[in-house]
């Protein structure tokens, strides 16, 4: 920790300056903005005030996660409440639903939900109340399910607890399947909690807590493990619920676009308290708390590409200490004297509220000013030699039914997969959950056994050793898994979790020298080396997947196979260990494999992309092609269903949707249009070798007015059609079902590589390019 000078209080035209400029984001919109505070409290279906939770130590002391939180949420009303990992949201959570760990307690404050005080009912009476008027969707689907109950189990179990039986809860369970975008839920409702990929899980999660048809939900990270589709769908559905039903909502979310295209208000929790809050609009159009602008900065780009993002110094303080002023004042670089002697109190700024100092006396905000750019790392030549290669990578899982489990088929999971990493270079593997990502992963590692394929590590194949020969590749490539709470052992100490790899691969002249690197990776993640003596459970989720991080960094690898490693960081912790991935790759010459659904940090970090599709790669090549020719329809939907926030001119990001307001968007680069316009009309282009797409001539383009939250409206491109089953995968062209530009070839016959140049190749019948 380190403390400032004394300093004097900023002049009020320097304050909003030393707040430091936001990266040009703003948000434009129509939609009608909920009432201010105190009105929303009068109607509030759900009134929280002065919350405080209270955790005992051993040692007698008091550990407080929550301390002191208002806010109140009406009915149709969604609250998004955000925050770094350990500020305080998901025990805020839990507290409301009184699912506190053990040693918990709420030691202050009130929770009224339909008027009705929460604390104040005994225990039987709260068993009714969870799951009924309060459904919960937690951010760990793993630790949430019953891993030895199947999944329709455990759904009609819900309904069964609300009075629906037999043959209409399993209909009913089937209906929420597929309501959250699983294909084949009459198949997968006999299925367990392990036959599902992290993503699938959280969809299962979703179902379960829509069951009961809750006054008030409360989701915790909900599309933290969804892919850009499925996650619009996710969103769309629980909007549609909420309107039906007239549910209230808390969205715990980390995820700024989540909170742009959904909330009506915004809560900004830090340390235990909430230091913002205001209506979605004015708070994405001026952000008033330096934290705020902070979260705002650290977001990744494609424009930052080549430089750091500006993420917040250190860490959120523990919650055990004494803070006798302002709670960010030691990470703020506008703090002054007074924020470390007096704790600021509510300053009303317009329809938003903040505490801050800094707002003494202010009732409107200097506006933002757009951040210059940064130093640009100089990007590596791509070597000619790759350090690790596949070629025609499959991996098929057999299907057994009957007394005899005889195989009648195979889940193709992985089908030909073709990668080479490079020293130093990054490549992103992205596409929907359940298309083979992970799968692909960890056959790399051969923790699973490919069915076929060609894999090389420094030019010696490797796929055909026997498993007691892949001590070298164990060591020269490593992974960090999805689920951070699945893949740490809760009987070992963290230190233990970090120094184990190296105890089995012999690195480390003696303890005391391993206990330094753990000490090491500790603090380069972000986390205190005192933490070494804790348990996986004792961390938030965002701190268990650094802490996942610093284990793989621990051997030294070179290559790091990362799966969907920034899911459930907030932007800041993401920003800090983006930061120090560019560094360690420009240090050490790192390839990572990178797979992930999160579009905008492959912007930012990735050289080469590959797309992939119901075990297939369906396009690939540099990121500038890729992402900016987007040849393959399926592209092309995905970054239409990445909620993204406008920049400051109104202008839209290229290939990128406006969350909220009127904007224009191009449907398909000007050449080819797919699907339809929100309004109901045609989209049209024309494809650019002349050939009618779709079997009619089109041009121009779309012009989508986007909605409020909560409207019907779904982002143009976005696929609504459910993913096919691996098992059954179409003829053809896997994707033709969901495609606006399939024609018959594509339904008889699946599309050969074309090169579309510097490296980039597609596989598509009616590739779409520009000019």
């Amino acid at each position: 920790m380190w403390r400032r000078g004394a300093r004097q209080k900023p002049s009020a035209s320097l304050r909003f300056d030393l707040l430091g400029p936001l990266e040009g984001r703003l948000l434009r919109m129509n939609a009608p903005l909920p009432a201010d505070l105190p009105e929303a409290a009068t109607a509030a279906l759900l009134h929280v005030e002065g919350l405080g939770v209270a955790i005992a130590r051993s040692d007698g002391e008091d550990v407080r996660p929550v301390d002191g939180v208002d806010f109140a949420i009406a009915a149709g009303e969604t609250f998004a409440l955000l925050g770094e990992s350990g500020c305080g949201k998901s025990m805020t959570a839990l507290a409301l639903a009184r699912l506190l760990p053990d040693g918990g307690r709420i030691a202050a404050g009130s929770v009224r939900l339909g008027g009705e005080d929460l604390l104040a009912l005994p225990e039987a009476a709260m068993r009714r109340v969870r799951g009924g008027r309060i459904g919960m969707i937690f951010q760990e689907p793993s630790t949430s399910l019953n891993p030895v109950m199947s999944v329709g189990a455990q759904i009609t179990e819900v309904l069964a607890a609300h009075g629906l039986r037999g043959e209409a809860a399993r209909a009913e369970a089937c209906r929420l399947l597929a309501a959250v975008g699983i294909p084949d839920p009459e198949r997968r409702l006999q299925e367990f909690p392990f036959q599902f990929s992290g993503g699938m899980k959280q969809r299962v999660m979703i179902a379960i807590a829509l069951a009961g048809r809750p006054r008030l939900l409360i989701a915790d990270e909900p599309t933290t493990a969804l892919d850009v589709t499925i996650q619009a769908q996710v969103l769309d559905l629980l909007a549609a619920l909420q309107r039906r039903e007239g549910m209230a909502m808390l969205l715990i979310t980390h995820d700024l676009g989540v909170v742009a295209r959904v909330a009506h208000r915004v809560g900004v929790m830090y340390a235990g308290q909430v230091v913002e809050t205001g209506p979605r609009a004015a708070f994405f159009a001026t952000p008033l708390h330096p934290y705020s602008r902070k979260l705002f900065a650290a977001l990744p780009e494609a424009a930052k590409r080549g430089g750091a993002l500006d993420a917040p110094v250190g860490s959120v303080p523990r919650p055990d200490r004494h803070f006798p002023g302002c709670r960010f004042a030691e990470r703020c670089p506008a703090a002054f004297d007074r924020c470390d002697e007096e704790a600021p109190a509510w300053h009303a700024v317009g329809v938003q509220a903040v505490r801050c100092h800094l707002y003494e006396g202010v009732a409107v905000p200097r506006p933002l000013v757009a951040t210059l750019a940064g130093a640009v790392d100089t990007v590596a030549a791509r070597p000619a030699q790759s350090v690790l290669e596949v070629a025609e990578l499959a991996v098929h899982f057999p299907v057994r039914k009957g007394f005899l489990r005889r195989t009648v088929g195979y889940v193709k999971a992985v089908d030909g997969v073709s990668l080479r990493l490079q020293p130093g270079r990054t490549l992103a593997l992205v596409g929907e959950s359940g298309c083979g990502k992970t799968t692909v992963g960890k056959a790399l590692l051969r923790l699973i056994e490919p069915t076929a394929g060609r894999l090389w590590l420094d030019g010696e194949r490797y796929d055909t050793l026997p498993v007691q020969a892949l001590q070298p590749l164990r060591r020269a490539v490593q992974m960090v898994f999805q689920d951070p709470f699945a893949s740490l052992d809760p009987r070992m100490r963290v230190g233990e979790i970090i120094e184990e790899g190296l105890v089995a691969l012999g690195i480390g002249a003696d303890h005391r020298a391993r206990q330094a690197r753990v000490a090491e990776l500790l603090e380069r993640v972000g986390l205190s080396a005192e933490m070494r003596w804790r348990y996986p459970h004792e961390f938030s989720g965002g701190q268990r997947q650094r802490i996942a991080v610093a284990r793989a960094l621990a051997v030294s690898p070179r290559v790091i196979v990362c799966d969907e490693p920034t899911s459930a960081l907030d932007v800041s912790v993401q920003a800090q260990l983006l930061n120090l991935m560019r560094e360690l790759q420009r240090e050490e010459g790192l390839a990572y494999l990178f797979i992930t659904h999160n579009l905008a940090v492959v912007e930012y970090l990735a050289d080469e992309v590959a797309v992939m599709y119901l075990g297939r790669i369906v396009e690939e090549g540099p990121i500038e092609r890729v992402l900016g020719v987007r040849a393959h329809p399926y592209t092309r939907a995905l970054l239409a269903a990445v909620p993204r926030i406008e920049g400051v001119d109104g202008a839209v990001p290229d290939g990128g949707v406006s969350v909220g307001g009127s904007s224009r968007v191009e449907a398909a680069g000007g050449e080819v249009a797919g699907g339809e316009a929100a309004d109901g009309g045609e989209v049209t282009g024309r494809e650019v070798t002349g050939r009618e797409v779709t079997g009619r001539e089109v041009t121009g383009r779309a012009v989508v007015a986007a909605e409020s939250p909560g409207a019907d409206s779904t982002p143009p491109g976005t696929i609504m059609a459910d993913l096919p089953s691996p098992l059954a995968p179409p003829a053809g062209c896997h994707f033709h079902p969901r495609c606006p530009h399939a024609t018959d070839v594509c339904r008889i016959r699946y599309p050969e590589p074309a090169d579309l140049g510097q490296g980039h190749r597609v596989r598509c019948h009616w590739p779409l390019t520009r000019h």
